[in-house]
């Protein structure tokens, strides 16, 4: 179906979803963030999607929120700004998109400021051109990194995020990288592309259960007791033993390619 601010393509296991407001710097306008949420729903539920590759149109990842578009609620709301429900549908969004059990890969360049950051932190795979610029600027402009900041801080830290998030700091890529904000640099468009497709068919040699159930384990890891999350990952492993592990190791003793096992050449 088509879609007001994201271009999408599907392209058998991998859905290639770009921010599409370059006049405004691809900024989170309530449009957006809706149509945002329906396609990590798809993502979510459709068995045949294995990636989620996340960029943005016109050179620029995503500005953050839509300044313009909340001066004018502002002033339809004849000077009052609506309540919190509206910044918290963002929040649900990040939710949403960091449980999806698939991998989730970040392309970045340009600017990526306020909730393109949040978005940044809830990929699996984060690939940043060597010239973007990644910040979170909202106290500059009397607002609160309001729903990133739990996951900005289980990103990076809670020291490197008070630094970054109550300051408004605007990092380099070569920073991001530093403080494992984003994973791997490129050298401009080409190489940011190429890495991306590297980084698709790495995913598409893993077993799809597997990786869904390895990144529950990793969401697991931050949030429940080291024995309970042991336990719990006994389970896990005995389930994909019974499950994807059989072909898995089959292949390997037969040195052949698992079923899964498929590649993209382009994005």
């Amino acid at each position: 179906m088509p879609h007001e601010t994201l271009s999408v393509a599907r392209e058998g296991p991998v859905l290639k979803v770009v921010m599409d407001r370059p006049e405004a710097g691809n900024a989170l306008s309530p449009v957006m963030v809706s149509e945002l949420t329906e396609l990590f729903q798809l993502a979510h539920a459709e068995a045949g999607i294995r990636a989620v590759v996340l960029s943005g149109a016109g050179g620029t990842f995503c500005a953050g929120g839509d300044l313009k578009g909340m001066e004018r609620a502002d002033a339809d709301g004849g000077g009052v700004p609506p309540p919190g429900a509206a910044n918290r549908r963002f929040g649900a969004l990040l939710e949403l998109a960091d449980a999806v059990p698939k991998a989730v890969i970040a392309l970045i360049e340009g600017a990526a400021m306020g909730g393109g950051v949040g978005l940044i932190a809830i990929a699996d795979w984060a690939i940043a051109d060597k010239s973007a610029q990644i910040g979170t600027p909202e106290v500059t402009v009397g607002l609160l990194p309001a729903q990133i900041a739990p996951f900005l801080a289980a990103r990076i830290g809670c020291t490197q995020a008070r630094r970054m998030a109550s300051f408004g700091l605007r990092l380099g890529a070569d920073e991001a990288l530093r403080i494992g904000l984003v994973h791997e640099l490129a050298d401009g468009r080409d190489d940011l592309i190429a890495k991306g497709v590297s980084a698709v068919n790495q995913v598409l040699r893993c077993a799809p259960q597997a990786v869904a159930e390895t990144k529950k384990l990793m969401r697991t890891c931050l949030r429940e007791p080291l024995t309970a999350t042991l336990d719990a990952a006994s389970h896990q492993f005995a389930a994909a033993r019974a499950g994807e592990g059989r072909e898995g190791i089959r292949a390997f003793l037969e040195k052949r390619s698992p079923t899964w096992l498929v590649k993209v050449e382009k994005l």
